[in-house]
């Protein structure tokens, strides 16, 4: 029985992240490599089980798709709870680097033991890739690296050891000599939004986005029922289209929400769940932070006046609303690739990167416009993925984009392309593209704090 548990959580584990192509940034090896790595000096400590099943799982809500509700439901509640210990809960709008640092080391400075050395083991094995592979990055992480030891003194004592060394001897190679209890304000504040983000940021008229499109565009009202209501009223409360989640109250307020998975077929009701604070938001919040809440669990609930009034699930993603909020800021990408390969690159230039069939189905929508007497360019008939392909051939605007390699942007195109499609062909979204919805609204949440935003 322990052994399945490592077994499905390596094998869910690996689905996921190959599910959305994961890799890791500097060796492009596949991100389960990654994952194995902390589940062996995991279990090389005679960790228990859950334990380790919890080190193959560390990233799948941070980076995939899962939610915490669906690890709940295929590996237990202890699993889960370690997963939720180690999973980051800072979000853009609570700052600069060091500020949301400072949050998520908060955070695990109240996990469990046992927590804290899968971190330890974490620690290890992304110390040693980042300082390989990027010497410039490790300035601001390792002195980071040195804070958050601080924290994890509670870990398994080998790994503990193993990581302050790793941590130490990698700092020491690049001329670091910073004490453990040490973290300089200097190199805390070093890495600011990404290029892409800060273009965003410049953009007049981007704060529309962020005071037009809110919790308040897609909430629905929450049902709840008195705790020790009969199971047949919350089936038949389940029953009803759209509801996956019901509150409970407790003496007049609503104490917890049992999802329809908490209801068995023989008549039992499960323990209600907690409300996480990620999972609040006001009426006013912005879907960007909506979404980053949706990231890590299937419900966030809206409040007003510190009471909960309403429910957002990952599908009212597909109304309306949110569907033009997501295509806007599609548009305004598109925007930004014209406007750069109009400045950058002469006409005939950017033609030769495209292949034969692009450039063809171009030329025949430019000139179909043209007999139809409509004002346009070639270029303003390229296709969304054309323009971001001829942005990929130069190494300069990979890094604004925000990519570490070619293969890793080809991927990301392509994740906004299928979005941008099913957007304009009325397709759902809420499962096959949130990967490429969380990546957008996560650089609209750094385009928003970053300076020069203007309505």
């Amino acid at each position: 029985m322990t052994n399945d548990l490592i077994q499905r959580a390596r094998l869910y584990a690996t689905e996921m992240h190959e599910r959305i192509n994961q890799r890791r940034k500097y060796t492009h090896q596949p991100y389960p490599v990654h994952l194995k790595a902390v589940a062996d000096l995991v279990a090389q400590v005679g960790c228990e089980p859950e334990v380790v099943a919890a080190a193959w799982l560390h990233d799948t809500v941070e980076d995939t798709p899962a939610t915490f509700e669906e690890l709940e439901r295929d590996f237990g509640k202890v699993v889960m709870t370690l997963v939720a210990e180690l999973t980051d809960i800072s979000r853009v709008s609570d700052g600069n680097r060091a500020a949301r640092k400072e949050i998520d080391r908060r955070h695990l400075a109240a996990a469990s033991p046992r927590a804290k050395t899968v971190k330890l083991a974490d620690i290890i094995d992304n110390t040693r890739d980042i300082a390989r592979h990027d010497p410039r990055f490790a300035r601001t992480y390792l002195p980071e690296m040195f804070q958050l030891l601080e924290v994890l003194t509670e870990g398994n004592t080998k790994l503990y050891q193993k990581a302050q060394r790793a941590v130490t001897e990698c700092a020491r190679s690049l001329g670091l000599d910073v004490p453990p209890a040490l973290l300089p304000v200097a190199v805390r504040d070093a890495t600011p939004v990404s290029p892409l983000s800060e273009a965003l940021g410049q953009m007049r008229g981007l704060q529309l986005f962020t005071e037009s499109f809110s919790a308040r565009s897609i909430f629905e009202p929450l049902c709840s029922f008195d705790r020790g209501v009969s199971w047949e009223q919350l089936r038949e409360s389940f029953s009803k289209p759209g509801v996956g989640v019901v509150g409970v109250r407790e003496e007049g307020y609503l104490t917890g929400y049992l999802l329809e998975e908490d209801i068995d077929d023989e008549g039992g009701v499960g323990e209600p769940r907690g409300f996480a604070s990620l999972q609040l938001v006001s009426l006013e919040t912005p879907l960007a932070e909506i979404i980053h809440s949706l990231t890590y669990h299937s419900h966030c609930f809206v409040t007003l006046e510190r009471e909960i009034i309403g429910v957002i699930g990952r599908f009212d993603i597909e109304k309306p609303a949110a569907r033009m909020w997501l295509f806007g800021l599609i548009m305004v990408i598109d925007n930004l690739a014209t406007g750069a390969i109009r400045e950058y690159w002469h006409p005939s230039a950017w033609q030769e990167l495209l292949t034969e069939g692009r450039r063809s189905k171009a030329e025949a929508l430019y000139l179909e416009r043209q007999r139809r007497k409509m004002p346009g360019t070639l270029l303003d008939c390229l296709q969304f993925s054309d323009k971001l392909q001829i942005l990929m051939d130069n190494d300069g605007f990979l890094e604004v984009l925000g990519f570490a390699s070619v293969k890793a942007a080809k991927r990301v195109v392509a994740d906004l392309e299928s979005l941008r499609n099913n957007l304009a062909h009325g397709q759902q979204i809420a499962n096959a593209d949130w990967p490429a919805i969380a990546r957008l609204a996560r650089m609209f949440e750094e385009a928003s704090g970053a300076p020069g935003v203007t309505a």
